[in-house]
């Protein structure tokens, strides 16, 4: 084995979620706990939560954070990284104010946190920082945490896409693979939040481009075929009033079916993990739109636990370690965008209602 990589001075990895609930009982108590604040009306929270009941009552992305855990571990440990790796959730157990108690009871004095959300937004990015203040700020002598830069357009987070795609496209019946449509998808959020993301405004979604861009590029390479592409959206919530990102997934698919596109294959390139959005929007309600139009339809699988995925925490892990050493740094990123920054303009993705302070930002 070739010398272990120093990840010195962490001591710890710290794995960051949005948590979701695993009983019928918790359902109503987690989204109250992902909506205050927002005025989300009661009867929203009980039309959501049905989406959860018919699974059961439990969300998927626990069970997935816990498979993505055990995959980081076994891949540091393979690479010679002898380093503990914890979980955390902003919205249900496990907290992350108990993950940093638990840190600190641990002896753990600096970690590095990786937040199972690729790109820059309010929601996908400060959010968690100021959940991890919170954290944080609430637990006596705790640990310093540093969170990994974004890693959108790490190559592993492509190649992961990639090779779902195309695993998807394969999947379709034979005569509609060369012209399926590729429709490329994430979370709406309000066009104001998306205009603030990122040092210099609209970050999210032109990260969410290059990403498309990429996957759609390499797909070619590979297969042979160019497929269109667009890029949509789903899981709109809120108030009527606002302005949210557009179009709708389901939308969409109306609109290529008018234009006699005969089959789609459905890339959700917002998500890490095949959660709950993924789930309810793309399984069940975009592949029953396909269905009632006649679209054939296919849908990628998110990254998980690919190795090339999991792959990203160790990189980022070591490249971040080098930085605060003051190691020379060669750091991974594809395409024109560049790496992105290790601490966040205080003024990046503000908050869309009230300042609130977030660890992890240049002060």
């Amino acid at each position: 084995m070739p010398d272990r990589p120093s990840v010195d001075p962490f001591d710890a990895v710290l794995l960051v979620s949005f948590g979701g609930p695993e009983r019928p009982q918790d359902v109503l108590p987690f989204l109250e706990n992902v909506t205050r604040g927002r005025g989300i009306p009661p009867e929203r929270l009980a039309e959501v939560a049905e989406h959860y009941y018919a699974l059961g009552g439990r969300s998927p992305i626990n069970d997935q954070c816990r498979a993505l855990l055990k995959a980081v571990e076994a891949d540091l440990g393979e690479h010679g990284i002898d380093i503990a790796v914890y979980w955390g959730n902003r919205n249900w157990q496990p907290f992350l104010h108990d993950a940093v108690a638990r840190m600190r009871d641990d002896g753990v004095r600096r970690a590095a946190a990786i937040v199972t959300s690729a790109y820059s937004s309010y929601s996908g990015c400060r959010q968690y920082r100021e959940s991890l203040y919170d954290a944080v700020a609430g637990t006596p002598d705790a640990p310093r945490i540093d969170k990994l830069r974004h890693y959108f357009n790490h190559p592993g987070f492509v190649r992961a896409f990639v090779d779902t795609t195309c695993e998807a496209l394969a999947l379709l019946p034979q005569d509609l693979q060369p012209g399926a449509r590729l429709v490329f998808v994430t979370h709406s959020i309000p066009i104001a939040m998306a205009a603030a993301a990122g040092p210099r405004g609209d970050a999210y979604v032109d990260q969410h481009r290059f990403v498309a861009e990429a996957v759609a590029h390499e797909v070619r390479e590979r297969t042979g075929a160019a497929h269109a592409f667009d890029l949509v959206y789903c899981s709109r919530s809120g108030t009527a009033s606002t302005p949210w990102l557009e179009p709708d997934v389901n939308d969409h698919l109306v609109g290529l079916a008018a234009d006699r596109v005969k089959a789609v294959v459905v890339v959700p390139i917002g998500f890490v993990s095949d959660h709950m959005e993924v789930i309810h929007d793309l399984d069940t309600e975009a592949a029953a739109t396909a269905r009632r139009l006649g679209l054939g339809f296919g849908r990628a699988s998110t990254p998980g636990v690919h190795p090339a995925f999991v792959s990203i925490v160790r990189d980022l892990l070591v490249e971040r370690a080098a930085v605060e050493s003051g190691d020379p740094v060669e750091r991974t990123a594809t395409g024109p965008l560049g790496a992105t920054w290790d601490l966040c303009p205080a003024t990046c993705c503000p908050n869309p209602r009230r300042q609130r302070p977030a660890l992890c930002e240049v002060t």
